[in-house]
């Protein structure tokens, strides 16, 4: 939230910190913050089943620590590891795959869960996609945003999800602010969603508040 333009979206501000190098700090204040959620969701039953997923950037991923990082992390909070799922993208499948995947396995030993995000944008391959220990794929807003218009964002749309489903993948549709958006996906299987449709960024007390039992939000048509 930033003093005079208000909310800055990721598009503007994850550049600059790749650019810059602090998305490597940043990206481990996100991921102690998320540790320090889930271990004070735990404490109560309303809140003990919620999982949180976090971005993680390329170069955040391939440094020498980070496995290390993430399970101390984890252990410093007394987080449960099953709760957090890291959500990498595409960029990925450009280095190193042995290290990717060997890195991922070992996460994924201790219970992390993984996500591909902005799926279908970026360099998928796959004979890499079966081989990565992912729990969830992530459909690409740019084809959620004109499912209903254009019929080659419809096509793409079905296909990911006929090939998650063929892979025991979970899917998780980004940027679904409709419900004409929500209708379609629904009907050709989708399950999980996110996008103004359903809530808009807000503070973990705002989030915790309408989240009460009794209170959970009701989808809205976005703007």
């Amino acid at each position: 939230r930033h003093p005079q333009r208000g909310m800055i979206g990721p598009a503007d501000f994850i550049p600059l910190a790749e650019q810059t190098g602090l998305i490597l700090p940043l990206g481990q204040y996100v991921l102690q913050t998320a540790c320090a959620q889930l271990q004070r969701w735990s404490r109560h039953p309303d809140t003990a089943g919620l999982s949180i997923s976090v971005n993680v950037s390329a170069r955040q991923f391939r440094q020498p620590g980070f496995v290390a990082q993430v399970l101390h992390q984890l252990k410093s909070h007394g987080a449960d590891p099953r709760r957090l799922k890291l959500e990498l993208t595409e960029s990925l499948l450009l280095g190193d795959i042995e290290d990717t995947i060997a890195r991922m396995a070992q996460l994924k030993s201790e219970g992390v869960g993984f996500a591909l995000d902005d799926f279908g944008t970026g360099y998928s391959s796959l004979s890499y996609l079966k081989r990565l220990p992912l729990d969830q794929i992530k459909i690409d807003q740019s084809f959620v945003r004109e499912v209903l218009a254009d019929p080659n964002d419809a096509a793409i749309v079905r296909t990911i999800l006929a090939l998650a489903k063929s892979l025991d993948l979970q899917v998780v549709a980004e940027g679904v602010e409709t419900t004409g958006q929500l209708s379609f996906l629904q009907l050709h299987g989708c399950e999980g969603f996110q996008g103004y449709l359903f809530g808009r960024p807000v503070p973990m007390e705002v989030f915790a508040c309408a989240h009460r039992p009794g209170k959970m939000p009701q989808p809205q048509a976005g703007p």
